[in-house]
């Protein structure tokens, strides 16, 4: 018998199933579930939008903003981003069908960043309000490297998506629902500390996040 075997064994030997009480764990969930309202910080009386752009442009998350009105003026929200940072108009497009729709007249597009890739644009589908944060969502028409690779990260945000709580978000995942392979929550650029306990923007991901929101 396999070491791995013998441990799982172990593992099912030890387990106490006579003193199992479903009912029990069950009744302790709920009452964690309703406790649950005096965990999170108090933002009654406060719009999930103001709430979502106080976090994401606070130092600590140290992300940029713009707004726009239309899908149409995305392509000027950007150009207006890169010259303010000295930058041509190349962009690796996420190959979503809302992004691929707008005219990008004067733009350089690529399919796919590559290591060195300056700038990348991508659709988020979640907003997190609490932290300011982003939620990507993985698939066919939007791969994950594309949140990492470019060393600016300029992502559009529609206002609907924007929720108020990570715990809002949670709920909107169903056993019977839609399955990503990937899930992942961005919370400004790519920071770190492990070296002398200072903050480097960019060692792990995009050392700038703009965001632009409609």
């Amino acid at each position: 018998m396999k070491a791995r075997d013998n441990l799982l064994r172990a593992v099912r030997d030890g387990l106490d199933r006579a003193g199992f009480d479903a009912a029990a764990v069950k009744q302790e969930a709920d009452q964690l579930l309703e406790a649950l309202p005096r965990a999170r910080p108090d933002l009654r009386g406060l719009s999930a939008v103001d709430v979502f752009i106080c976090r994401l442009c606070s130092p600590k998350v140290a992300a940029t903003l713009d707004r726009i009105d239309d899908m149409a003026e995305l392509p000027a929200a950007v150009a207006r981003y890169l010259t303010a940072k000295g930058l041509q108009l190349r962009v690796a497009l996420q190959p979503t069908a809302q992004l691929r729709a707008i005219q990008w007249r004067g733009f350089a597009l690529v399919d796919a960043p590559d290591t060195n890739e300056l700038v990348g644009i991508g659709l988020a589908d979640v907003g997190i309000a609490e932290t300011g944060s982003l939620v990507f969502h993985s698939g066919p028409e939007t791969p994950v490297l594309a949140h990492f690779l470019p060393l600016h990260h300029i992502v559009l945000l529609h206002q609907s998506s924007i929720v108020m709580y990570l715990d809002d978000y949670a709920a909107t995942l169903r056993p019977d629902g839609p399955v990503f392979r990937n899930i992942n929550i961005i919370t400004g650029p790519s920071g770190t500390t492990d070296i002398e306990g200072k903050l480097v923007l960019g060692a792990h991901g995009p050392c700038h996040l703009h965001v632009v929101l409609l």
